[in-house]
């Protein structure tokens, strides 16, 4: 029995459309991502972004082969491609459930704690433990931005 019979439903999601739309939405939630830890670096509540954090520490990934003056665009840009990646994955779960409002949410929350339980460590980077509660907010925060955005009761609303 696949996931569409168990929750009782006979619809199957149009996979290409939906993973295209969230692959959009998931590169504008990443890029909101961006814009949220600028502001909260320059207020100060942020001292070292996950994407800097990775740029500063060449030697643990393959930022290394990249020269160092292109290093925190080249991290940007992967971050946005990931953002893309997590969206288009968002567009593949069935439409009842990327239509409620608080899925979005709870799928951003769930990339974030991939991230530190998966990728930080792999990567060498700081653990969420290590950080103040400051940039932990802040990282959840931007977290639940990239969910609303990738959610499709917004780009109802909005469209």
């Amino acid at each position: 029995m696949g996931i569409f019979e168990a929750m009782g439903r006979n619809e199957t999601p149009d996979r290409p459309q939906s993973m295209l739309q969230g692959a959009a939405a998931g590169t504008v939630g990443a890029m909101a991502m961006t814009g949220i830890r600028e502001f909260a670096t320059a207020m100060g509540w942020v001292q070292l972004t996950p994407p800097e954090d990775i740029a500063r520490n060449p030697a643990r990934s393959l930022v290394a082969r990249i020269p160092p003056q292109r290093r925190e665009a080249a991290i940007e840009l992967a971050h946005w491609a990931y953002g893309g990646m997590g969206g288009a994955a968002f567009g593949l779960l069935p439409r009842t459930l990327r239509r409620r409002l608080w899925v979005g949410p709870v799928y951003g929350l769930a990339t974030w704690a991939f991230f530190q339980t998966v990728l930080a460590p792999a990567l060498g980077l700081q653990h969420a433990e290590e950080r103040p509660l400051s940039e932990r907010a802040v990282l959840i925060a931007d977290h639940l931005v990239y969910g609303l955005i990738v959610s499709e009761p917004l780009a109802t609303v909005t469209g």
